[in-house]
């Protein structure tokens, strides 16, 4: 897993800011989501795509203790699989990669594509909610229809993890804040390219945008329950 490194400077500005360094001491189960952020093949399997991250592999066990926690406690878990829509990713990615990365990434995480399908070593229960998105963010407008199928659960604590920290999980839980959601990044259940990339979004989402949390530590206030 990435080593996580967040300097002593930042976590003493949170506690100067909020008077403590957690945003969230306490969870309701009734209120909580898991949101597993794009652990399909595409990402995880080693050797099968460019997109392939392989940190993703180190962080299945811990993502799988949370999937079974929230269970138990009565929280909902979700996971999300990515596409990208050929016009969409023709036209956004074209500066930042070759187009025959693209047309690969494309072809990759299509609907039927083994690379789009969830890693074979998730714990994927049948009362989980599965969505399709299209963006970066699974709450962007036009993405995914995950914010209504939470909001009619009542579910607006967000726990996220999967792949990539720094770009679906960090857009996930920017565009989730900005709609009112309070979202956890679990910061040893996700992943990304480098230990850099990983602390940079930790350091900059845990001062304002959410809180950052360890696999323990949110296990630990599952089990403690709501006030």
């Amino acid at each position: 897993m990435h080593e996580i490194d967040i300097p002593a400077e930042v976590i003493e500005s949170c506690i100067r800011f909020r008077g403590r360094r957690h945003a969230v001491e306490r969870l309701d189960p009734a209120r909580l989501a898991l949101v597993v952020i794009d652990m399909q093949n595409a990402w995880v399997a080693a050797g099968l795509s460019p997109l392939e991250i392989p940190m993703t592999r180190a962080i299945i066990p811990n993502i799988n203790r949370l999937t079974a926690a929230t269970r138990a406690a009565g929280g909902l878990v979700a996971w999300t699989q990515s596409i990208f829509p050929a016009e969409h990713t023709q036209r956004v990615y074209e500066t930042f990669g070759t187009p025959e990365w693209c047309d690969r990434i494309v072809a990759d995480t299509a609907i039927g594509a083994p690379g789009h399908e969830i890693h074979r070593e998730m714990d994927v229960a049948g009362e989980d909610i599965r969505v399709v998105k299209t963006r970066p963010s699974a709450f962007i407008q036009g993405s995914s229809d995950l914010e209504d199928r939470l909001r009619a659960q009542g579910r607006d604590i967000i726990v996220i993890t999967g792949t990539l920290t720094n770009a679906c999980c960090e857009s996930s839980a920017r565009d989730a804040a900005a709609l009112g959601f309070l979202p956890i990044m679990v910061q040893d259940a996700m992943a990304t390219r480098t230990d850099a990339e990983h602390n940079a979004t930790l350091i900059n989402m845990m001062q304002l945008t959410a809180d950052v949390r360890s696999c323990d530590d949110v296990l630990a206030l599952l089990a403690a329950g709501p006030v």
